[in-house]
């Protein structure tokens, strides 16, 4: 089977947004992301690099609760101490926060933007250190042990987005996980890593632990992702000149989408859109 180089990663996210200017306020002003680039319709965002694209749709449709669409995006920090430090921050901001997971191989924390798109912000731990059985990473989702990472970050202050941060995997909703594996593995060309029971599959290229997840946790059976909605756009998939015309001829093309409707694009890393 066909896979990705090793350094393929997961580039640029674009999100439907309604209220660009709300939009605005938190990515720039409570969490931290610098503006790299606006017009009267669209804003880039990122740190010293631009990994989201916020476009201004006011008339888009919402998505419906059991429609395939984003679950979450979730942005790698470059330490633990950064996030000790966001999380931090987001407590004295009294932004309203949904969880915080130890997950084995990762520690993260969770929340949604304004417009109810979810998000991860996280750090990785060592890979040496990611528990495994046999060939398989071992994930776990157990309590995050808020006050070590607290104390990670010491006294600095979050203050914004640190070189480095970026989107390290997206996690979709689709309506039929089976299909959603089949096509990132055979088309796109990750590899599959685990699976959480026959609701949700989670890949990579280059024994990273997920670079793509896909759950049907309340949209099995329901309607694919459909064009001008609320939320997820598109992502990119970065990958490397040596594996990109390969991957080009499996999807026929550099834009495409998973059977549920996600859409995503092919894209090499010098590009940014």
């Amino acid at each position: 089977m066909a896979q990705l180089p090793d350094a393929t990663r997961i580039g640029a996210v674009h999100l439907n947004v309604r209220d660009i200017e709300r939009a605005l306020l938190f990515y720039c002003d409570t969490l931290g992301l610098r503006e790299r680039r606006r017009d009267a319709t669209s804003a880039e965002l990122g740190s010293d690099s631009t990994f989201l694209h916020l476009h201004a749709t006011p008339d888009a449709r919402p998505r419906a609760p059991n429609e395939s669409g984003l679950y979450h995006v979730a942005y790698l920090l470059p330490s633990r101490a950064d996030l000790g430090r966001v999380i931090r921050h987001l407590a004295a901001a009294r932004y309203p926060l949904q969880g915080a997971s130890d997950h084995a191989v990762s520690e993260a924390l969770y929340l949604a933007d304004p417009e109810g798109n979810g998000i991860e912000i996280y750090a990785d731990r060592p890979r040496d250190a990611w528990p495994r059985a046999g060939e398989r990473i071992q994930m776990a989702t157990d309590v995050m042990d808020v006050e070590s990472v607290l104390a990670a970050g010491g006294e600095a202050r979050w203050v914004g987005a640190p070189d480095g941060m970026r989107v390290g995997h997206v996690h979709l909703n689709v309506n039929d996980v089976p299909a959603a594996e089949a096509f990132y593995r055979e088309r796109v060309g990750f590899d599959l890593v685990t699976r959480y029971g026959a609701r949700a599959s989670f890949l990579s290229a280059g024994g990273y632990h997920h670079h793509v997840a896909v759950n049907a946790w309340g949209t099995h059976g329901g309607p694919a992702a459909r064009p001008a909605t609320l939320g997820l756009r598109r992502f990119n998939v970065v990958v490397p000149r040596e594996g990109y015309e390969d991957a080009l001829e499996r999807l026929g093309g550099e834009e495409a989408a998973d059977p549920a409707g996600n859409r995503f694009r092919i894209t090499l890393p010098e590009a940014t859109s």
